[in-house]
């Protein structure tokens, strides 16, 4: 009868499945299971409780011991465990991060009760819901390559993420580590796309991870983060480029030393989009052969042309690259004849282009136009307190 009373009470919301493991005394192993059960009264309660479904995953596991103390608490689904932490007292242990939505749980409790030990179980499982934030991108993410000091981090995301409170949740499910620290920020460059700029370059010869934990992260409107992301970059060699628009040369450093003096035609100033911008900027890649076309001009239009180039690295999105250019070698270093892209020698170009790294940093001064923060990946002419002001968090 006794044993009766406790399965209804479990039944009822004690929400664990409780057993003792050791037990003595009197009486058949049916009347020493229900006194022991009646006895002990759950001294070990596990939220969510045993069965539950659709839990939200943004909530919060929390096991309690109503006497005696816990030992230990493991908290496992979809294959991984779950970090939580014990209070110091050792009567209660919360979990300390969002859960998968969709998932099977299992929660293990281990305590001691006047010198008995204790083990009480837990299955629940989380809501699964009809629409997920996920990354669909963590840049830079090529295998096997090293990047420059100035890159940036961009995760895109499947949707967008709406709301300064559903942003600022995203931003503090994203963490970036590098090996050698530097204080570093997030900035929403649209609602799908967030970008993370340290303060200062990034020290060379380290790699840097970032994660997405994203997972049961809840945003509002019935969206929950889908899973976990990683990404792991390396960081190259320091080199940095200098140039002189008005002297028509630039020189490139790496890791503190002169390692090239390169001579070039920049653009010729007759027109805004053929200056070449003045400012910090960061190589985008290394992208060869490139079909250059006059902007907003067609076949017959005043201006209009259309050229072949090789070994070109693109530097902006308005249409800046470093290429070659051999049909003006002999004015290279002595004036800007060209519509808006730094030409060099073939030489030169090819050097370039085989040894730069996206995220290299290229700066030019010495002409009439800044190149603008968003053109391209201009994010260094900002100042950090500016970037860091379009942080969700800020």
């Amino acid at each position: 009868m006794a044993k009766g009373r406790f399965n209804a009470a479990v039944g009822a919301g004690v929400g664990a499945v409780l057993v003792l493991a050791s037990a003595c005394g009197g009486g058949s192993e049916g009347t020493a299971k229900g006194r022991l059960a009646a006895e002990s009264s759950s001294p070990v309660t596990i939220t969510p409780g045993d069965g539950a479904t659709a839990v939200k995953p943004d909530g919060t596991v929390e096991v309690k011991a109503s006497s005696g103390t816990l030992t230990g608490v493991t908290l496992q689904g979809g294959g991984a465990t779950v970090a939580g932490e014990l209070a110091a007292d050792r009567k209660s242990w919360r979990s300390s991060r969002t859960l998968v939505p969709g998932t099977d749980y299992t929660v293990t409790a281990q305590g001691e009760r006047s010198g008995k030990p204790i083990a009480v179980t837990s299955r629940f499982s989380t809501l699964k819901p009809s629409k997920t934030l996920r990354v669909v991108d963590i840049t830079p993410n090529r295998t096997g390559e090293k990047v420059g000091v100035g890159m940036p981090v961009f995760v895109r995301f499947n949707r967008a993420v709406a709301g300064q409170e559903a942003k600022a949740a995203v931003e503090r499910a994203l963490t970036v580590t590098p090996e050698k620290p530097v204080e570093g920020a997030w900035r929403w460059i649209g609602d799908d796309q967030v970008v993370y700029r340290t303060k200062t370059y990034w020290a060379p010869h380290q790699k840097v991870r970032v994660d997405a934990r994203l997972a049961g992260v809840g945003l509002g409107n019935g969206v929950y983060g889908a899973k976990d992301s990683a990404a792991t970059m390396e960081i190259g060699a320091e080199r940095i480029t200098k140039g002189s628009i008005a002297r028509h040369e630039m020189t490139v450093y790496q890791d503190g030393k002169k390692i090239r003096h390169i001579p070039f035609s920049a653009g010729n100033g007759s027109t805004r989009e053929y200056t070449t911008t003045s400012g910090v900027h960061l190589l985008m890649g290394s992208e060869g052969h490139v079909t250059m076309v006059s902007p907003g001009r067609k076949p017959g239009d005043p201006g209009y042309y259309k050229t072949e180039v090789d070994w070109a690295v693109r530097f902006s999105n308005s249409g800046e690259y470093t290429h070659s250019a051999p049909w003006n070698v002999g004015i290279q270093g002595s004036a800007n004849t060209s519509h808006g892209c730094l030409n060099l020698s073939p030489a030169n170009a090819r050097w370039y282009h085989e040894t730069a790294q996206r995220g290299d940093v290229l700066d030019l001064t010495g002409s009439t136009r800044q190149v603008e923060w968003d053109n391209g990946w201009g994010f260094w002419q900002l100042s950090f307190a500016k970037w860091k002001a379009g942080s969700a968090l800020s």
